[in-house]
């Protein structure tokens, strides 16, 4: 599943919920397409534990016998932990994504990490470029720290609103390593409260 781009995972839940026979929604028009929203896109050969989709059916249906479903329904690499019915009238998970926090494993034990960590931490701007475009990284740097049972391993928190999103390579290739060559893993999708129970 690490390889599954963004339009196939969305494919393998349509198949997903078939599997299950749950009556999942479509849109109206000429090209119906299955109601199904992930709150951020997971980039190419990344890991996580974390991901939130708000997903509409046709009908009401028991939410326990829902989950039940989806996990036997689900392929390998797809374990779905949680189903929750959700009022139609709050916001959708991409408005309410605010961050995400992530654990980085580089190839091999650094021993100036901690300094390196510190130096980008304190720097005021952080100029780099995507897609021929200037950003700076840095307002989009939360938090970022060595792990303290790893020396080879970040734990970051990066921005990921709208236009403002945070990509732990680039963090990584701003410390001054290859980011092809550290395994990523999201562990939290953190949402702006929403003054709902």
């Amino acid at each position: 599943m690490r390889f599954t781009g963004h339009l196939d995972l969305h494919r393998a839940w349509e198949r997903t919920f078939r599997r299950a026979h749950l009556p999942l929604a479509y849109t109206q028009g000429f090209h119906p397409q299955p109601r199904i929203q992930l709150a951020g896109a997971l980039p190419l050969g990344f890991t996580s534990s974390c991901e939130l989709a708000d997903i509409w059916l046709e009908q009401d249906l028991p939410v326990e016998s829902t989950l039940t479903a989806l996990q036997t329904a689900a392929p390998p690499g797809l374990a779905v932990h949680q189903a929750d019915a959700v009022d139609d009238r709050l916001p959708p998970l991409q408005v309410l994504l605010r961050s995400a926090t992530y654990a980085v494993q580089l190839e091999a034990e650094q021993p100036d990490l901690a300094q390196r960590v510190a130096a980008l931490l304190a720097a005021t701007e952080l100029p780099r470029v995507r897609r021929e475009k200037a950003y700076d990284l840095r307002p989009l740097i939360e938090a970022l720290a060595v792990d303290p049972q790893d020396p080879a391993g970040l734990s970051m928190q990066l921005a990921a609103r709208d236009s403002a999103t945070g990509r732990p390579e680039e963090v990584v290739a701003a410390l001054g390593f290859d980011p092809t060559a550290a395994h990523y893993h999201r562990s939290a999708l953190l949402l702006a409260e929403t003054g709902s129970a």
